[in-house]
């Protein structure tokens, strides 16, 4: 059992990814393997809206990577997907990643795989609510199984403006591990 966790910062290494970081923890206690994948070692550039890939299936004319990502997230058991929160919304390379996923929307690929979502955003300019919802929608509309947070909540959200800031926030640390031991009980339910 696999999940993808994909980071959608362009910092490699910054609040995003300690979120994601602890939800994996959680997720490879429950037995769940956790292959890393940040955008921001990608070209991943966005959907031009010309329809080929809804006539010829897993086709793009677009030469990137995003095809090549999409396939490895149609063969995992999960998705894991953390993004900060810009103009209260995912980052430019996350959406890019969504808009081109109308191939595996088309296939069907991701029904009934598991998805859990983490956001880091700046403060008081807020906007987590927002991110960890674009995330969900994405999930609801691929036919995935949402990993909420406690509370009923979409996913996992943190405070965090200056690289490792998220680690003084206690709370949003506490809800990125619970959305991993969510993500591990649902996939191993599954099987």
């Amino acid at each position: 059992m696999k999940v993808l966790a994909i980071n959608g910062s362009p910092r490699k290494k910054g609040n995003t990814q300690l979120m994601l970081d602890a939800a994996k923890e959680e997720l490879e206690k429950g037995g769940i393997q956790v292959e890393d994948i940040s955008l921001a070692d990608y070209d991943v550039r966005p959907c031009d809206g010309c329809d080929k890939c809804t006539k010829k299936l897993w086709e793009c004319h677009i030469k990137d990577d995003a095809l090549a990502l999409l396939k490895r997230m149609a063969s995992s058991d999960g998705l894991l997907i953390g993004s900060p929160v810009y103009w209260g919304g995912v980052t430019a390379q996350l959406k890019a990643l969504i808009d081109r996923s109308t191939i595996s929307y088309q296939t069907h690929a991701m029904k009934g795989k598991v998805g859990g979502a983490v956001c880091v955003g700046g403060g008081a300019h807020g906007g987590q609510e927002l991110t960890v919802m674009q995330i969900a929608t994405y999930f609801f509309m691929s036919e995935m199984i949402v990993a909420g947070s406690e509370g009923g909540l979409p996913g996992a959200m943190a405070l965090g403006n200056a690289k490792g800031d998220v680690l003084e926030d206690a709370e949003g640390l506490k809800s990125a591990r619970y959305v991993g031991k969510r993500m591990a009980e649902l996939i191993k339910m599954d099987r």
